[in-house]
């Protein structure tokens, strides 16, 4: 390494006050970060990863929040060395964006829904790189195509609700790449995306970092995601770094109990587990803040494992039943924006001529890119969406003919988990209020008091407890959301959920927990599950069967295991080799490959 870093953070800290105290986000936080370098930073959703990035760029500027401590040194393009929480704010604007970038972890809250993608990434190279409006489009269509986006040009001059969370994220990328920055930081950008998009952010990443001599700073809480692509990793809990060092000693022979439990969390591509180990089941916080390590027989999944024929047999037991929900070539079409004298009529099949049967008791995942159809299909299937084409039927009856009530009644035993809780969640109802709604509606129980208690029963289930009736949904993490998401989508008493996307913006540990816990109600109260996901990972360890989706289309079905183990289709296989392993000899390969580009003697 240089012996002068880019940036060199030390003894950073960051506070916020509340009416609960004062809160150390960030703690005594130091390292540094070279030419050329890519750091990780990892840990759970709250142990300070975002807010120290945010720090860095000096964007911590509320009421409540506050830098207390620390200095930030960075060698400036224009400036020399600075400590960028002593530089005027005039000064901070010209390196924002510019010399140091960010990607931020969610695009849609990130991108202006008032102006077009293509204005917002030309804005950045017109303030900064001093192009006309003809030069800063032409480099945008260039980033577009960079990142990988379909139809660069109808997405120059789309809004950012009219492409999906993959795309948004894309454009955002693009966004920050535009003026090659010396450090780049990116905050969680893959957690929304597919794993061939992932594979490709990742790619275009290291290739910034190579032909630039970029350096980048790679928030996430995922460890199997930065194995390939980081130099180094520090591991933050609850404020401060735990353990840090490069990548391959940490995972092949992480010291610290936090570091193992996320090590452990991540669904490993082994079929038949059918339980995962969480954080807790390595530590533990005594109320002084100690952390006590477990010893390892606490955490033998040995138990857990479910023997291979019975999972067979029950498989076997089930294709003899009827099924509960079938699709006969459903078909979901939207028309295209056309310009005002045009008399054709364009459409985008979102969903083309699909076709299966989901069992009784059974889990049948539903994987695909981003844009492939799932949550359309998902959506059609509840009548979210009216079907263009094709039958819906669920328990006999076809759910795509009924309106009105009859349709609400099907729905009361036809149940969604949606990919953002917060979003799916009234800000200004209790969770209480948000579980007992659809009782109401529905008139399931004679009295309030009796829906109440049922209410209590499911914050139980879902390990929430009975004081948080009354809380409102932004006093909850993103897990508990989720949990709460889950108990309302139960307050029925469904025979079938559909899941989407339920945990792809989760944490690893909390995604364990979650996943642990659907896998449970499924065992206590045979529910069927329709899993929409784009983590075949997650997919493999949830799934009895899994269905394959490409372009509005089902391309390949059949047991996980056999998807998993002999792919037909070409996508499948393409699926399948994106995703991150977190093997030691994938990543000794790797940091070879990285220290062979450092050396220039690696063809781009």
């Amino acid at each position: 390494m240089p012996e002068t870093p880019l940036l060199q953070i030390n003894h950073l800290q960051t506070n916020f006050n509340s009416h609960r105290g004062s809160v150390k986000a960030v703690d005594d936080v130091s390292f540094q970060l070279f030419p050329g370098e890519t750091i990780a930073i990892v840990g759970e959703s709250g142990s300070g990863k975002s807010v120290t990035a945010l720090s860095i760029l000096r964007l911590i500027n509320t009421p409540t929040g506050k830098i207390s401590a620390g200095e930030i040194i960075y060698q400036s393009r224009q400036f020399g060395t600075v400590n960028l929480l002593e530089l005027p704010e005039k000064q901070i604007q010209k390196i924002r964006g510019n010399e140091i970038s960010m990607i931020f972890q969610e695009p849609m809250t990130s991108l202006n829904p008032v102006y077009t993608c293509g204005f917002q990434v030309r804005e950045v190279l017109e303030l900064h790189k001093g192009l006309s409006k003809k030069q800063a489009t032409e480099r945008t269509l260039e980033l577009f195509e960079l990142v990988k986006l379909p139809r660069s040009n109808k997405i120059l001059n789309a809004y950012p609700h009219e492409i999906s969370g993959g795309q948004k994220q894309r454009v955002m990328i693009a966004m920050a790449m535009a003026c090659n920055p010396a450090v780049l930081i990116a905050d969680e950008p893959t957690t929304a995306l597919d794993v061939t998009v992932q594979n490709q952010v990742l790619k275009l990443l290291n290739d910034l970092r190579v032909q630039h001599q970029t350096s980048i700073l790679f928030i996430t809480h995922d460890l199997g995601v930065v194995a390939e692509i980081a130099d180094r990793v520090l591991v933050m809990y609850k404020g401060r770094i735990v353990e840090q060092g490069p990548i391959l000693q940490v995972f092949s022979n992480p010291q610290h109990a936090y570091t193992k439990g996320l090590l452990a969390c991540r669904p490993a591509l082994s079929f038949g587990k059918k339980w995962l180990p969480t954080v807790a089941d390595f530590m533990q916080v005594e109320p002084s803040g100690t952390i006590i390590e477990k010893p390892i027989s606490l955490v033998d999944n040995s138990t857990k494992i479910v023997n291979q024929e019975l999972i067979e047999a029950s498989k076997n037991e089930k294709l003899i039943n009827t099924p509960l929900l079938i699709a006969e070539n459903v078909e979901v079409y939207f028309p295209v924006r056309k310009p005002l004298f045009s008399r054709s009529q364009e459409v985008i099949k979102a969903v083309d001529g699909v076709s299966f049967e989901i069992y009784p008791g059974e889990t049948v995942a539903l994987v695909g890119e981003s844009g492939c159809g799932k949550t359309t299909l998902g959506r059609a299937i509840l009548k979210m969406i009216k079907p263009t084409n094709g039958k819906i039927i669920f328990n006999k009856v076809n759910i795509a003919s009924l309106t009105g009530k009859e349709l609400r009644q099907e729905r009361k035993k036809l149940q969604m988990i949606f990919q953002d809780p917060y979003a799916s969640l009234n800000p200004m109802h209790t969770i209480g209020e948000a579980i007992l709604e659809p009782m109401r509606v529905h008139n399931v129980y004679n009295t309030e008091a009796e829906r109440k208690e049922r209410v209590l029963e499911l914050l139980h289930t879902v390990n929430l407890s009975a004081e948080h009736f009354s809380r409102y949904p932004h006093e909850f993490s993103g897990g508990q959301r989720q949990r709460i998401s889950i108990a309302r989508a139960l307050a029925l008493q469904p025979q079938c959920i559909i899941c989407d996307e339920s945990v792809s913006a989760l944490d690893v540990s909390v995604q364990a927990q979650v996943l642990n816990l659907l896998n449970k109600l499924k065992e206590d109260f045979g529910i069927t599950y329709l899993f929409i996901t784009h983590d075949l990972a997650v997919a493999r360890f949830m799934a009895d069967r899994i269905f394959v989706m490409s372009q509005g289309k089902i391309v390949e079905s059949g047991p996980a295991e056999q998807i998993y183990s002999n792919p037909q289709h070409e996508y499948t296989r393409t699926l399948i080799q994106a995703i991150p392993t977190g093997d030691i000899k994938d990543i000794v390969a790797a940091q070879q490959k990285r220290a062979l580009q450092k050396a220039g003697k690696a063809q781009l």
